[in-house]
């Protein structure tokens, strides 16, 4: 948490006497410290965890969520920075959106958040809006909510919504466990060609709580907000998207 390394290469560090605390070298593995009393070092410089902050982000189309790529495409990380976060803090993305699809995600540099976020029995509901070259029918429908079979995989979606955008066909789609290209493998199942798929619900959380930006950090309370949501939310009862 204070940035130095991996907890194994950490332990590597504390077995080589390269850590002190209080100024007394520290070689035995899981000594207990309390870093807002003690001094802690690694290699004569005093080390501290970074403070935890979580961002609302409104990830556009071409950006990859991940920290790096080595074809040299432009990550979430590097585009939250860009964005306005704080390029000091180790920023990771809470679950994926396709290189191509576009909307709400969140970063954080707090593990034990993204781990809870992300455990399939909390099942956050996370909502979509997809342009499709036509509309979804009430059979198609029918067999989403059911689930379908697709590589050996049951997907499967909480409520399917279809709408009227313009001359464009459009539908919003709420997932409550996200797999890989989840939706388009869903619409492409039944031969529609997904034009775009945006992301507009993550939880409670929606469009109006970015107010005008493109990323923006998260209260305390927000993402409190976003733990009891993960806990309580009742599946296919979806609130108004904000979007």
């Amino acid at each position: 948490m204070a940035g130095v390394g991996s907890r194994r290469r950490c332990e590597e560090f504390i077995v080589a006497g390269r850590v002190r605390v209080d100024g007394v070298v520290v070689s035995e593995l899981g000594a207990r410290v309390d870093p807002s009393r003690q001094r802690v070092e690694f290699d004569g410089r005093r080390v501290q965890p970074e403070p935890m902050q979580t961002y609302l982000a409104d990830k556009p189309r071409g950006v990859l969520c991940t920290s790096a790529d080595p074809e040299g495409r432009p990550t979430i990380v590097e585009w939250a920075v860009h964005a306005g976060a704080n390029p000091r803090l180790r920023l990771y993305s809470v679950g994926r959106l396709d290189y191509d699809s576009e909307g709400l995600i969140l970063l954080t540099n707090d593990g034990e958040l993204a781990q809870r976020l992300a455990h399939p029995r909390h099942h956050i509901e996370k909502e979509y809006r997809a342009w499709t070259d036509r509309p979804v029918t009430r059979e198609e429908i029918r067999a989403m909510l059911a689930g379908i079979e697709d590589d050996g995989e049951r997907l499967r979606a909480l409520a399917v919504l279809p709408e009227k955008t313009g001359a464009r066909a459009t539908c919003r789609i709420i997932l409550g466990e996200g797999r890989r290209r989840h939706i388009r493998r869903m619409l492409e199942h039944f031969g529609l060609r997904v034009r775009r798929l945006r992301r507009i619900r993550i939880g409670r959380l929606t469009q109006r709580d970015l107010r005008g930006q493109a990323l923006r950090a998260l209260s305390a309370e927000e993402v409190a907000g976003l733990l009891a949501s993960a806990k309580g939310a009742t599946a296919g009862t979806p609130p108004p998207s904000g979007n």
